[in-house]
């Protein structure tokens, strides 16, 4: 048996306890009900006959159908002009909590939309401080950073939720924007505020177990290493709730990759990037829909740890033909960079991933940290086949991208493209026969992304830098310290074909001849 081969099967083995994990039952959504969302009621004041339009509206919100959603509020806003709860919830659809920052037009749509909900108002206490919620994101006079907005909305919502505690939709939406601010503040490696949000969730579980919202933020709660198990059930349960959703159908997957589970994120993003193809169809016929490609990265990344490549290959075909697209989501960027790298990168192609270059058709400017992936790819394939020239001028270009991100609020992008740059300076300085400054670069990049946490956009990085070390460690013929390090970067990203394979050969060039038996080889 090759090592290839073994080396996928070795994959599954230390979680094959958690596949006998419990599923929760298929939720029975009733045969008329043409897009099931889940079951969501946001009770207002407005007439009764747009009750269920509004609710269908804040259903698409809790599975981040932020378009649909806002069309659906628009709907009920056109129907009855003064409902300013209509306005609340077009006002909500262009706020991203967990995503990062609207684009500018978006922002606008939102702010116009928080202006009129104040104008409109309403009679109702409850719905007077869910204006003022969003309000508290959108209004405030003075200038502010994205993450003070974030912050501003999470504190009017714990006192909304404290001031309503019977309102579960409160809870719900109280309980996202504690996972706002934790997306959009420094890492925290006790998730205080992730295990707060699912904690508050948890308590809505029981009397609500097809809400959307509550399985798809506890999903968000619980992605991380050590607490993905906890999210396992959510993650079974939230494409059975809402299957109209591409999203709800992809999110199971951040659960399933953090756990190794891949042909469990396999089948959750086929079924999302086809749900997305199909919905941007009729919204937008010819273009590549954002939730698409996120779905097609973490498809990619699975594939390659079972050693599928031509499925990835397929992959990155479909990606790299991307032109245009639905809405412009930095999720659609990062794919575009992604996807192509990963390919390169995980099969150590190391050509051709010095000969990649951004896809003209996407605005790079808008996101300069997925651009970067490009650089690091170029950087670590060049340094690796030896061309020093465009290692270098590619570790220059992540260095002047690091720069431009330095000192921006919200989630810590120049650190993250800072983990790369050391990784491909540690590589050029390989190539360059400087070993201990290859050794002391890849040691630093590997202990600063220990600091670190992934951002939801990502299934992972594109390399792991502790992997990487691992990698240079084996070459230097220091078996013993790279298979230690290859069982540190597994503790974090499990299951990966490549950690497992080059554990196996640390292993055999240590002399560890049980531990290379138990690894295969």
């Amino acid at each position: 048996m090759s090592k290839r081969r073994l080396a996928c099967m070795l994959a599954s083995l230390p979680l094959l306890g958690m596949l006998a994990a419990p599923l929760v039952a298929d939720h029975d959504h009733h045969a008329t009900d043409a897009e099931p969302l889940g079951k969501v009621h946001f009770a207002i004041s407005c007439a009764a006959s747009q009750q269920a339009a509004f609710d269908r509206g804040v259903a698409l919100l809790h599975s981040f159908g932020y378009e649909r959603a806002e069309a659906a509020f628009n709907a009920v806003a056109a129907a009855e002009p003064t409902c300013g709860m209509a306005y609340w919830g077009a006002a909500m659809s262009n706020f991203h909590p967990i995503w990062g920052p609207a684009s500018p037009a978006e922002f606008d749509r939102g702010k116009a939309a928080a202006q009129k909900a104040a104008e409109v108002g309403s009679a109702d206490p409850r719905e007077k401080a869910w204006i003022a919620a969003i309000g508290a994101f959108y209004l405030e006079a003075a200038p502010r950073q994205h993450p003070e907005r974030v912050k501003a909305f999470a504190q009017a919502m714990d006192s909304l939720a404290a001031a309503f505690p019977a309102d579960s939709e409160a809870q719900v939406f109280d309980a996202l924007s504690m996972l706002g601010v934790a997306y959009n503040s420094p890492p925290d490696k006790t998730y205080a505020r992730q295990k707060a949000a699912a904690a508050k969730l948890q308590t809505l579980l029981a009397a609500q177990p097809e809400h959307p919202g509550i399985s798809h933020y506890m999903i968000h709660s619980f992605d991380y290493p050590d607490l993905a198990p906890l999210a396992l059930d959510a993650a079974h349960a939230y494409a059975k709730i809402a299957p109209a959703s591409p999203h709800a159908l992809h999110m199971p997957s951040h659960i399933f990759t953090r756990l190794g589970l891949w042909q469990d994120s396999i089948a959750s993003n086929l079924a999302s990037a086809e749900s997305a193809y199909k919905l941007v169809e009729q919204a937008h016929p010819g273009a590549t829909p954002f939730d698409g490609l996120h779905a097609m990265d973490y498809l990619e990344y699975a594939y390659l740890q079972l050693a599928r490549d031509d499925d990835a290959r397929a992959i990155v075909e479909r990606v790299n033909a991307a032109k245009t697209f639905d809405l412009p989501s930095f999720s659609a960027g990062y794919a575009l960079a992604a996807a192509p790298a990963r390919y390169a990168l995980e099969r150590r192609d190391w050509k051709a991933a010095a000969a990649l270059t951004p896809n003209p058709a996407y605005p790079w400017d808008k996101v300069p940290y997925a651009e970067a992936i490009v650089h690091f790819a170029r950087a670590v394939g060049a340094a690796r086949a030896g061309d020093v020239a465009t290692a270098r001028a590619a570790v220059e270009r992540l260095t002047a991208i690091e720069a431009g991100l330095t000192g921006q609020p919200g989630f810590p992008w120049a650190t993250q493209v800072k983990i790369q740059r050391l990784a491909a300076a540690g590589w050029l300085a390989r190539a360059e026969k400087k070993d201990d400054e290859a050794l002391a670069s890849l040691r630093a990049s590997a202990d600063l992304e220990d600091t670190t946490d992934k951002h939801p956009v990502t299934p992972g990085s594109v390399l792991p830098a502790r992997e990487q070390l691992a990698d240079l460690l084996r070459d230097l013929g220091r078996g013993r310290e790279a298979l230690a390090e290859y069982d540190r970067s597994l503790t974090t990203a499990p299951a990966r074909y490549n950690s497992l394979l080059g554990a196996a050969e640390a292993a055999r060039q240590a002399g560890d001849k049980v531990r290379a038996k138990a690894l295969g080889d």
